[in-house]
């Protein structure tokens, strides 16, 4: 198949790519997948190239990349010539995000193991309004019982 000839309708990218239909249409619609070559009955028809693209872009977001350096990625696939020290800075720079954040999740991890066990050990089985899961969560540190 050649994205000369285009062969695959919306359908068939989105489950070939791994998303749905709204999202294809989506990434076209912000410009990270060209818009595509239409039938005449006016259906949406794409080739290997638009499927390449599409993955690409997927997979970006599986790694949690924002669509503006999904956009930077997509600029540099799009210039073979260009240095790529520009997509391992854009990387770095991500990862960076995701471990500030990975520090985040384990201290939510760390505070909702503790109501877990304030509650075992204080409440569990009592009346919802002695909880001290909700007392936390509502501003008031009690311990009932």
């Amino acid at each position: 198949m050649s994205s000369l000839q285009p062969a695959l309708t919306i359908g068939v990218l989105a489950e070939y790519a791994g998303c749905n239909v709204p999202t294809v249409r989506y990434y076209e619609e912000i410009g990270l997948l060209p818009k595509a070559v239409r039938r005449a009955s006016g259906h949406r028809m794409y080739g290997a190239n638009d499927l390449k693209r599409l993955i690409f872009v997927r997979r970006c977001r599986d790694f949690n990349f924002p669509i503006e350096r999904i956009r930077d990625l997509v600029s540099l696939m799009d210039s073979p010539n260009s240095d790529c020290t520009r997509a391992r800075d854009l990387a770095e720079a991500h990862l960076a995000i995701m471990r500030k954040k990975l520090v985040e999740l384990q201290e939510l991890e760390q505070g909702l193991a503790k109501f877990s066990a304030d509650c075992s050990e204080h409440c569990a089985g009592g009346l919802s309004k002695d909880c001290v899961i909700l007392g936390d969560l509502n501003g008031k540190a009690t311990h009932c019982r």
